[in-house]
């Protein structure tokens, strides 16, 4: 199985995948500065810990190996940003991308940029990807400018109840980008 690249290089920050023994301190100390940040919008802050960290990490490279979940750490300088996962959709040729950054990497661009680069990873690599869909809730508006920026189609709107988050709406805003010369895709813009 073809499988997209465990490096992507973004010139100042590079996407690698997660390593579950020497990752651990670093993604448990930015999950906790990351905290109030995360909590209106990630429904998995409330199970925060040491073993949930240990279990995502534990987790990471099973699902690379089967293909359901590509994680990647987003890094500057050995120095943790945020996370982006590409993971396995209920559709067999889709995908969902989610991800977070720590509050002092918001606002630089870096989401929309590790997207596009795990887009093009995901698409030149998986020849059985169609689609990729980012989900995120209506009241969330910097999660809803990424796929926006990239030329994603918004595709529907589903009403959660009860919202699974603290910030939540109970609307979830679900954005599509079929894969490129498909003659349903959209044009991504920078």
């Amino acid at each position: 199985m073809v499988q997209p690249s465990e490096t992507i290089d973004c010139q100042d920050f590079v996407l690698r995948r997660w390593r579950a023994e020497s990752d651990f301190d670093a993604l448990f100390r930015m999950i906790e500065e990351s905290l109030d940040h995360l909590r209106p919008w990630m429904p998995w802050v409330a199970r925060h810990g040491r073993q949930h960290t240990r279990e995502f990490l534990a987790d990471c490279d099973p699902k690379w190996q089967s293909g359901d979940a590509y994680n990647y750490a987003i890094t500057a300088n050995n120095a943790l940003l945020g996370s982006l996962s590409l993971y396995r959709a209920d559709e067999p040729q889709g995908r969902f991308m989610g991800y977070w950054l720590h509050p002092a990497a918001v606002g630089r661009g870096i989401a929309t940029r590790a997207a596009a680069a795990v887009l093009s990873e995901a698409f030149a690599s998986l020849s059985d990807l169609a689609h990729v869909d980012i989900v995120h809730d209506l009241a969330n508006a910097a999660s809803g400018a990424v796929p926006r920026r990239l030329g994603f189609t918004e595709v529907r709107r589903e009403q959660v109840s009860p919202p699974v988050a603290p910030g939540d709406s109970g609307t979830d805003v679900i954005w599509r980008l079929n894969r490129p010369g498909s003659p349903l895709t959209g044009t991504a813009r920078p």
